[in-house]
């Protein structure tokens, strides 16, 4: 018996990128910021492209601490589903083409998020990252950076904490 010939790669990513485009549409709020995810492998990268309506104290002139704020926690919510999606996705165990017809798993709530403003967003683009501390069946820990120029140079983050969605249960069930 012979064993099952793997997937041409461009179609894994191409099936890749159709789940997280479907995730990320599930929030509209993220399409109103302009947020986006740029995804290497099973890594996550959040993107904040600089629009003027981003600017909270024209005076200064830097981003709006709310805007910053929903930035880092919207990056927290993919980055934790995303890390809880990976593992069914790459399993067949969830199937791309129902995420992409609107069938989106539960996110995780927020219970608490705590932001640190270490210096004023500027008026360019920003990213960020999430970094799960920890994750369990009902509870996860996500502490994210966000950055613009430099990496090493953080101008906000947050730790989160977050109630996990309950397991969806088999279809057969």
């Amino acid at each position: 018996m012979m064993a099952k010939r793997p997937e041409p790669v461009q179609v894994v990513k191409q099936r890749r990128d159709a789940a997280l485009k479907a995730l990320v549409q599930g929030v509209p709020y993220m399409a109103f910021l302009g947020i986006q995810f740029e995804r290497r492998g099973d890594e996550l990268t959040a993107v904040l492209p600089y629009q003027d309506m981003l600017i909270g104290n024209p005076m200064l002139p830097a981003l709006h601490g709310g805007v910053t704020s929903a930035f880092l926690e919207v990056t927290a919510v993919v980055g934790l589903s995303w890390a809880m999606l990976w593992p069914r996705f790459e399993s067949g165990e969830v199937d791309a083409e129902a995420l992409a017809a609107g069938q989106l798993p539960r996110l995780p709530k927020t219970v608490d998020f705590t932001i640190d403003y270490l210096r004023s967003g500027l008026p360019r683009d920003a990213y960020a990252r999430a970094q799960i501390t920890r994750s369990g069946r009902r509870y996860a820990s996500v502490l994210v950076e966000a950055w613009q120029d430099n990496r090493e140079r953080p101008f906000a983050q947050a730790m989160g904490h977050f109630v996990m969605p309950p397991p969806v249960p088999d279809a057969e069930a």
